[in-house]
């Protein structure tokens, strides 16, 4: 009753009202939830996202841009929005004056939108200043803004064909001038400005349009459509590629990822142990500052306790160079994820009006239409993550390439001993490699568990304990995968040793060359080469074998997962009927945990074999024979 009071002066108006918005053939917003939810809901997005934003635009200062019709035209446009709704305010305090009752949300709403659109304002020459040209944040709150005021234009146009409407002249023409301004904003919102001054992408002849893309450009990757008809015309060459963003050149990444690493070097290194010695014959000596004797007993104290040695850490070192980019993956992800599960319930509710032969029929438009949002948004949030996981990985791979070639340079004699060039060679080729490989797919950890648990818990609801019987299919595969997961690492610690060796006698051999041309023992060692060959090639085989199974296994589990639950759920109970509902939303599910099932075994067996990486980087193998004495050799 408040609320109804807070709308209007007898509550008669209610913020929600089934009968007027679903169970009807013209679907209509109460008078409340327009002049409250509508209004409201982009101002608290844009207030919500201000603080987030206006702390990455200090962190992210690309430039001063000048002053532009563009943007003269969108501030005073902000400038024109800000009058619209003080009239508004007021016109009620007018209405006020003249003993009129005026509703509390016609007092508020105006207020709330009044000092929004100086935030809006505001937010258009912040952004100007810290040379942003197009703004993410301010096209997304014109868009809610202009959705917002397109359902309510609906419900004037609706009550003013109305017999015994009544008009409100003034705030419906501010309205339409507001939905007017609105449109014009989200249209120059999506235009690009001009580039910052002073910017580097000036002077590159061939810059990557990526960094200036505006922000509709970006979340559909249109910036790239110009590169992809060049290369349908023609076939592209090296100087039809971009250049390199700044912030992705190994000039930027990897003196980042150095300076972190002998940061924590530095920490691993063991502490010396303090020790004290104190005369036990004589104090009086001791007091008086003499010496003590090398024949009188000492007693030795031991003041700090020395800390155990540890290998510096390679995952701390990548999570603080490139974490807070990569983090914003697990976002993207999460979003993907929890949209995944709206296709199947959807599914649920179109099934049910079909079924419905009394239902409205724009509930089938929009059930129809949601599904079609719900796929479009998931889409763009998909290739978002991706976008960062593979950037990510090759910020990764670019760093410890040349973490590991500036190490190779300033190598000690010592070191270079156990190290060959092509060993290497092989830490620069191939391991590095995995690093960009694990990156697009590291979510996985986390994200498909997630994905098996909602998926499971929706089966649950739709079939009910049957459910079970699939969930004990999968729990039979989990030591199988473990299995596999150990046979895996075993195979590839094989793989790398045969490929060092065989890496190792290359080297012998090339630089050797004219002894074995002399001495005529090619033949020779083309027989070791060809024997190390034969047994890496034989590990090969088996875990080609070993990949053929698990993925075999893994590819046939949501089935056998679907047909046990089936089974089970029509078997238990002549009550239980498989009907299309339950048929078509099951399969819908039981498809979603056909990805983290398949991805799972693949994921595994990469951290299995980056875990090799791992460890290696730190003081015991390759990565810490190249990289263990950062500390102790100077750099150029």
């Amino acid at each position: 009753m408040a609320l109804r009071g807070f709308c209007s002066a007898d509550g008669s108006d209610p913020l929600w009202d089934w009968n007027v918005t679903w169970h009807t053939s013209n679907p209509d917003f109460p008078k409340c939830f327009q002049n409250t939810v509508l209004l409201w809901l982009p101002c608290f997005y844009l207030w919500a996202s201000f603080p987030v934003y206006a702390l990455y635009l200090s962190r992210h200062d690309r430039g001063y841009i000048q002053m532009t019709h563009l943007n003269k035209a969108k501030t005073a446009l902000g400038f024109l929005l800000w009058t619209v709704c003080w009239a508004d305010l007021f016109y009620s305090f007018w209405e006020r004056s003249q003993g009129v009752f005026v509703a509390p949300v016609l007092l508020v709403s105006p207020t709330l939108l009044g000092v929004t659109m100086l935030l809006a304002t505001f937010l258009i020459q912040l952004e100007r200043r810290k040379g942003v040209q197009s703004s993410g944040v301010l096209l997304v709150f014109w868009l809610m803004a202009l959705l917002c005021a397109l359902a309510i234009f609906r419900s004037k146009i609706m009550a003013a064909l109305k017999e015994d409407a009544q008009v409100d002249r003034f705030r419906d023409t501010t309205f339409y001038v507001y939905l007017v301004l609105v449109l014009a904003q989200l249209v120059l919102s999506c235009v690009l400005d001009r580039a910052p001054l002073f910017s580097e992408t000036i002077n590159d002849p061939n810059p990557c349009p990526e960094s200036s893309a505006s922000f509709l450009s970006r979340i559909t990757f249109w910036w790239i459509t110009g590169l992809m008809i060049r290369g349908y015309r023609q076939p592209l060459e090296a100087g039809d590629l971009w250049s390199l963003n700044k912030e992705d050149t190994s000039a930027q990444v990897v003196p980042v990822l150095v300076k972190n690493w002998r940061k924590e070097f530095a920490k691993s290194r063991r502490q010396p142990v303090k020790v004290a010695y104190s005369s036990t014959k004589d104090p009086a000596k001791a007091k008086g500052g003499s010496k003590v004797d090398v024949n009188e007993e000492a007693e030795a104290l031991i003041v700090k306790s020395p800390q155990k040695e540890r290998a510096p850490s390679l995952f701390k070192v990548l999570y603080k160079t490139f974490g807070p980019y990569f983090l914003m993956s697990f976002l993207f992800k999460a979003i993907h994820d929890l949209m995944m599960f709206a296709g199947p319930e959807i599914l649920k509710l179109l099934i049910n009006f079909v079924n419905d032969t009394k239902a409205p029929d724009w509930q089938g438009y929009l059930y129809t239409v949601l599904l079609f949002v719900s796929a479009c948004l998931q889409t763009l949030v998909l290739h978002q993550y991706f976008h960062i996981c593979f950037v990510s990985g090759m910020r990764i791979k670019t760093a410890v390439i040349g973490a590991v070639y500036r190490k190779a340079l300033v190598i000690t004699n010592s070191a270079r001993k156990s190290s060959t060039v092509g060993e290497m060679v092989n830490l620069m080729s191939v391991d590095a490699q995995r690093f960009m490989d694990l990156a697009t797919y590291i979510n996985m950890i986390w994200s498909a568990p997630l994905q098996v648990s909602l998926a499971l818990y929706l089966l649950w609801l739709n079939l009910g304990p049957s459910v079970l019987a699939g969930v004990a299919v999968m729990i039979l595969m989990v030591p199988f995968n473990a299995v596999m997961a150990m046979k895996t690492k075993t195979y590839q610690v094989a793989h790398m040793k045969s490929k060092d060796s065989r890496i190792k006698l290359m080297n012998e051999i090339l630089n050797g060359i004219k002894v074995l041309k002399l001495y005529a023992w090619e033949l020779a060692f083309k027989d070791k080469v060809m024997a190390i060959r034969q047994e890496e090639l034989k590990v090969l085989k088996k875990s080609a074998y070993l990949a053929a199974v698990g993925t075999f296994t893994w590819v046939c589990t949501p089935f056998l997962v679907a047909l046990s639950t089936f089974a089970v759920y029509v078997t238990v109970d002549k009550n239980n009927v498989l009907d299309a509902q339950k048929a078509f939303v099951s399969l819908a599910l039981f498809n979603i945990l056909r990805f983290p099932l398949n991805i799972l075994p693949m994921v595994i067996s990469s951290i299995v074999q980056e875990k090799t990486v791992d460890v290696g980087f730190g003081t015991i193998g390759d990565f810490g024979r190249l990289l263990g004495a950062w500390g102790r050799i100077p750099h150029s």
